[in-house]
């Protein structure tokens, strides 16, 4: 089957943004090539030699979201595209160039082209995180995590991800855990892997859930997380001793008052996905709901806070 390659041009802060209108407008997968993602050759946990020099050189400079439509679909999805990218133009801060270019690929060539910008790397201080699809040699105490994060989400080596697994680590001391917005299901395996074996993990995309059962059962965790389909807290009824949401700061900002109810005394609330012009939004958000803030993380353009009630 012939697909149509949509190419946006942006910026870190626009990706997820764009990703997630392309998803909505019916896009058969999503990616994101950003020279942020890439590991850091300056720190010395990054498996930067795992990554050939070939598949480095060849990242746009610029950050691209890609998307990939069938002809009927993309008919009734162009128009739409192009009037919501025109409105992003006026977005504070600006979200980069927006252009939009379209390119005809064969299905085969765009199904497998996203895994080679996906190797194994480290993130926190034992973390192992590789796609089931690479081999990997493990020190002593790794631990690991095996993704296959799907086309249409994140693959772990965002700022937000690596913040959030460093504050499971630090504040993560046992009990239950509430994942909202767990995507690839990275976060709820990560806290699995640290110990926790109640573990409720929610996520409103189908495609989401799907892929997070698979890496769920990749990893042998089918006893510890429960994965469902839901729109944030909607139908909860039970409390957890420990949340995390790696989401939008907008939705953070609603879901700080009502997650409070769902939280054990002294339940602990790890949150990114902050860009840091909206730190202060958050912070006031999280100020009103009556959260003591802990502490604040910041990576790039991205921020973190580990918080209790």
């Amino acid at each position: 089957m012939e697909y149509t390659e949509v190419t946006i041009s942006t910026v870190t802060q626009g990706a997820e943004v764009i990703s997630d209108l392309l998803m909505r407008l019916g896009a058969a997968g999503t990616q994101i090539l950003d020279r942020a993602d890439l590991p850091d050759p300056a720190k010395p946990t990054a498996n930067w030699e795992l990554m050939d020099q070939s598949v480095i050189d060849a990242m746009p400079e610029d950050v691209q979201v890609k998307a990939w439509f069938d002809e009927d679909t993309l008919k009734t999805a162009l128009p739409v595209l192009r009037e919501e990218i025109s409105s992003l133009k006026s977005h504070t801060p600006p979200l980069g160039e927006l252009s939009i270019s379209l390119q005809g690929v064969k299905e085969e060539d765009w199904s497998e082209n996203w895994k080679q910008y996906y190797k194994p790397f480290r993130i926190g201080q034992h973390m192992v995180v590789k796609p089931t699809w690479e081999d990997f040699d493990l020190l002593p105490d790794d631990l690991l995590i095996e993704i296959d994060p799907g086309m249409a989400f994140g693959t772990g080596t965002h700022e937000t991800t690596a913040m959030c697994v460093t504050l499971i680590e630090k504040y993560y001391k046992g009990g239950s855990l509430l994942d909202v917005g767990t995507g690839s299901g990275i976060l709820a395996i990560a806290a699995a892997r640290l110990g926790a074996q109640d573990i409720y993990a929610v996520d409103i995309d189908p495609d989401a859930v799907r892929v997070a059962r698979e890496n769920v059962e990749h990893n042998g965790l089918e006893k510890v997380i429960d994965v469902q389909q839901g729109d944030l807290l909607q139908g909860l009824s039970r409390t957890f001793d420990f949340a995390v949401a790696n989401i939008l700061a907008p939705v953070i900002c609603m879901l700080a008052a009502p997650l409070k109810k769902h939280l054990s005394e002294n339940g602990i609330f790890v949150c990114s996905g902050i860009i840091k012009e909206a730190e202060d939004d958050v912070r006031q958000a999280l100020d009103n709901a009556g959260y003591i803030i802990d502490e604040v993380c910041h990576q790039g353009d991205w921020v973190a806070f580990a918080c209790h009630i």
